[in-house]
């Protein structure tokens, strides 16, 4: 049978959680679980993230899901609602919710949840300079006093343009937009409103700025969210393996071609291994010649009595990709592995090496869309 494997590692998440709470110790929690959780699956993270405060997701799809799965801490609706319908389903589903345009703020006005409902604490999108959403200066302090006296709880929260690179100006004219517009609502308004502005990126670069609520996302799966340090140098963990099996084994000569549109030539006998894995799996097509995955051969000081192996029981080879990326399966070469490699030697697409980062880096993205575009064609496998 085909053999493209997604392995998921809750261990991995609840350890890059706690390397949140070590960054923000005083503040509370929202760990992003939209986009199925990073392409992570919304079922298999939850468990290892109870220690967080509450979780955003970007649909009701996925607030209905994490309710279903017994989830009953607070559930953020990042984008807010896009109807009065949804509001009043907001409140059904007793999640909180993004107020960044006024439709939405008319339809919370309108129809005021319960003084126990969740969906009585808002979060109001000030646009501190990405110019995405939110409201300007005097729109922010219009509704938040519009809010308070509705009887709402208000978080004011903003999003950083460019919190990977520390040194961009942006950086510190949002931060400084932000903190005088908290101050101000806090003065002029309620000292209780609350403010959140960091993400993953900014819980690294700006541990000063961590405010009531951090919203960590990509780091929670162990892939780094700044473009000076890498996902170990931050003592993260990937919680994703993404792995398949060689199917065949072949000798490519000298002056043949591999795979579509005949890219690479062989300039001298070369082993290659076809693996079962493409972009149909959500391996990604476009891809440089630095490309290269990890094949895992058993040891040969491993007891061949033995019936049961773990990976320290392997050695691990980085092998290039020859040729392009298919849909259904890539050719690697395997000139430097030994040659008791086997048709079901397990091929590592990424996870501890290469990483997540790495591959994204090959193919010219990031990590957040490698790990979103998986598709539903791999079988997922949940470590306990």
């Amino acid at each position: 049978m085909r053999t493209a494997t997604v392995t998921i590692y809750p261990n991995a998440l609840a350890h890059n959680l706690s390397q949140v709470k070590k960054l923000a110790p005083t503040s509370k929690v929202l760990a992003m679980v939209k986009a199925n959780a990073y392409g992570h699956g919304v079922a298999a993270v939850l468990p290892a993230l109870q220690q967080a405060d509450g979780i955003g997701v970007a649909s009701f799809t996925e607030a209905f899901e994490a309710r279903q799965l017994g989830w009953e801490k607070s559930i953020g609706l990042v984008e807010g609602v896009f109807s009065a319908n949804e509001w009043q389903q907001a409140i059904d589903y007793d999640c909180s919710c993004v107020i960044h345009h006024q439709p939405q703020l008319d339809w919370a006005l309108t129809h005021v949840p319960s003084p126990d409902s969740a969906t009585r604490s808002v979060w109001l999108k000030y646009n501190t300079g990405m110019n995405r959403l939110g409201f300007d200066y005097q729109q922010t302090i219009t509704a938040a006093k519009q809010l308070h006296q509705a009887g709402f709880q208000v978080i004011l929260t903003t999003h950083f343009a460019n919190a990977d690179d520390r040194e961009h100006p942006l950086n510190a004219l949002q931060i400084q937009r932000f903190d005088e517009m908290l101050t101000l609502l806090k003065s002029t308004v309620n000292e209780d409103i609350q403010g959140s502005l960091c993400n993953s990126a900014g819980l690294v670069n700006f541990p000063d700025y961590q405010y009531d609520w951090v919203r960590p996302g990509i780091m929670l799966y162990g892939s780094s969210p700044i473009i000076d340090k890498s996902a170990s140098e931050l003592e993260l963990q990937p919680a994703m393996e993404f792995s398949a099996r060689i199917m065949a084994l072949s000798t490519v000569h000298t002056g043949e071609a591999i795979g579509y549109g005949s890219r690479w030539i062989a300039d001298k006998p070369t082993k290659t291994a076809l693996v079962s894995i493409g972009y149909g799996d959500g391996y990604p097509r476009v891809i440089n010649d630095e490309a290269h995955v990890c094949v895992l051969v058993k040891s040969k000081t491993e007891d061949s009595e033995q019936n049961h192996q773990s990976e320290q029981d392997y050695e691990s080879y980085l092998c290039p990709i020859r040729g392009r990326v298919a849909m259904d399966m890539i050719v690697i070469d395997v000139s430097s592995v030994p040659d008791d490699i086997t048709l079901d030697s397990k091929v590592v697409l990424w996870g501890d090496s290469p990483h997540v980062d790495d591959v994204a880096s090959q193919a010219g993205t990031i990590g957040y869309e490698l790990l979103c575009r998986l598709s539903a064609r791999p079988a997922r496998i949940q470590t306990l």
